[in-house]
């Protein structure tokens, strides 16, 4: 008999984190999170409920210290009730996680989505599809660790649209390349077969690419959606940021926001996105090659071949420096709060009355 969790994904795998379960825990996975609190889906009976919940006493310690801690859109959790505060106690350990870079200086990353199946990075036939934008979108969906689809909607909007679809599949060489419409069906049952078993799709994409016109062709009545499932008469907007919603027999779709800029993490899978420049560079006279100005480089030989775009190294270059500044700047941190670490043990050592003589 299928349990509603396993509706969303729960499994046996899931079931052996618990290695040291709460006392009266309840497994939920979040619908949706705010800084201060979240929607968790939750079984009850035989079907699903959203319960409101808040991040207990250690989450909030660890938040303070590394926000990609805190739960998010997507993530299994451990809730505890004491007196009617439902809290937030223990998130499970992800197994995919959609990161970008975070504006405002910090050189923490931004969770997008946890524990997607599957990241979709869709892309607009219609009126043209971004070339630099889709490798971008790419580079999260490789890094997640779900597996990367591009999904192309609109093509009932353009008169030829194998012809996008193959310069699509040309830019993500290992990643599936569907071509839908959302107005007809057309191109939707791979996905449909996906979320039947449970699955979770992510969906990534600008405003104006058919996102949300996807998200109800695969979702179906918006009565259906999670924010229909409180227990308790409360309303949300429907402008969410992040939102999981639940698909009728299974699965579930993770719409995110139109992105207007999408920065990278730093620790985002270039070489996934941009296999033949990798390729390429292994035959550079020299391994450290900038493929700019250095003799012997095969990369650029093979731009003025004309066998690898020009576009497409110059995209590389793009990402490449973007992705090494967030590193860097990570490192940066790690090393600042190693040093801090150190002083304060150092203090407390100076401090102990047995090292005073």
């Amino acid at each position: 008999m299928t349990t509603p969790l396993a509706l969303l994904g729960w499994d046996a795998a899931w079931a052996a984190t618990l290695t040291s379960p709460l006392p009266d825990h309840t497994v939920g996975r979040v619908a949706r999170a705010d800084r201060d609190s979240c929607d968790v889906l939750v079984a009850e009976g035989t079907g699903l409920v959203l319960r409101d919940a808040v991040p207990g006493a250690a989450i909030q310690r660890a938040r303070r210290t590394d926000p990609t801690t805190a739960p998010v859109t997507g993530d299994w959790v451990l809730l505890t009730d004491t007196a009617g505060r439902v809290a937030v106690e223990r998130v499970l350990p992800r197994r995919s996680a959609v990161v970008r870079a975070q504006v405002g200086g910090t050189s923490h990353g931004q969770v997008l989505a946890a524990n997607a199946d599957v990241v979709a990075v869709v892309e607009g036939l219609a009126p043209d599809p971004d070339p630099g934008r889709l490798e971008r979108l790419l580079a999260l969906a490789w890094a997640s660790g779900a597996r990367p689809v591009v999904v192309l909607t609109k093509s009932d909007l353009v008169p030829d649209p194998t012809v996008l679809a193959g310069e699509a599949a040309r830019l993500a060489p290992g990643a599936d390349v569907l071509v839908t419409s959302a107005a007809t069906g057309a191109g939707l049952a791979p996905l449909r077969d996906v979320l039947a078993g449970g699955a979770t799709i992510a969906l990534l994409g600008a405003s104006g690419v058919g996102k949300s016109t996807l998200l109800n062709a695969l979702v179906g009545d918006p009565t259906m959606r999670t924010r229909a499932l409180r227990s308790d008469g409360k309303g949300r907007h429907t402008t969410v940021t992040r939102e999981l919603h639940l698909v009728p027999g299974g699965g579930a779709v993770l719409d995110t926001p139109g992105m207007r800029s999408v920065g990278l993490a730093g620790a985002d899978a270039i070489e996934d996105v941009f296999p033949e420049v990798e390729e390429l560079a292994a035959s550079c006279r020299f391994h450290d090659c900038d493929h700019r100005t250095e003799p012997g480089c095969a990369v650029r030989a093979a731009v003025e071949a004309g066998t690898l775009p020009a576009r497409r190294l110059e995209s590389y270059r793009k990402l490449a420096r973007e992705a090494m500044h967030q590193a860097a700047r990570t490192d940066a941190r790690l090393r600042a709060e190693m040093t801090q670490v150190w002083k304060v043990r150092t203090r407390e050592y100076r401090r102990r009355p047995d090292k005073r003589r």
